[in-house]
């Protein structure tokens, strides 16, 4: 009977104390640190997401080019539009994907691994051209001075195809053609 008893204490005490049980996460703030630890006895302010107007106005970005007298002039970039998701018939990571399409009109398999981009032949940016590195590739589609393009980037985030403003530092330019 006492067995029966405190199996029954230690089934309910057991019991009581999963249900109490809370997920461990380590709260640090960027502003903590050895020197200066935080405890986290105050409640902390959630923080809300930007709205999509601010977010934009973020993208937009100053660049600077020069022209052909060495004056340093500054143009403001705000052309990001999306022009899809991702496209039938890719896979989850479909940068290489969605570029063998615009370049070739069709998925060429071989293609959908980014750094196979690379064994075509280097050459210098051009419309048309493909700037690959291993983990992502873009179509070059304009010029708009120093290294930045406008390119078209599949999976260039939030699973979306966007057109938008590319830096090529970072980039081998290849020619898929050649």
């Amino acid at each position: 009977m006492i067995k029966r008893v405190l199996s029954a204490c230690i089934l309910f005490i057991a019991t009581c104390a999963v249900s109490e049980a809370r997920p461990y996460r380590v709260l640090q703030a960027p502003e903590c640190n050895v020197a200066m630890p935080c405890d986290f006895s105050y409640s902390q302010p959630r923080r809300e997401r930007a709205p999509r107007q601010a977010l934009q106005a973020y993208r937009a970005m100053r660049m600077t080019v020069t022209d052909v007298g060495n004056t340093p002039t500054s143009t403001i970039v705000s052309n990001d539009r999306i022009v899809g998701g991702r496209p039938a018939g890719c896979p989850s990571s479909f940068c290489g994907c969605g570029a063998s399409l615009r370049v070739f009109g069709r998925i060429v398999p071989e293609l959908n691994l980014a750094s196979n981009w690379l064994r075509f032949p280097r050459t210098s940016p051009a419309p048309g051209m493909v700037a690959a590195r291993r983990g992502h590739v873009f179509v070059l589609e304009q010029h708009l001075g120093g290294d930045m393009w406008m390119a078209y980037d599949a999976n260039s985030g939030g699973r979306a195809t966007r057109i938008h403003a590319r830096s090529l530092r970072g980039y081998a330019v290849v020619n898929p053609r050649g």
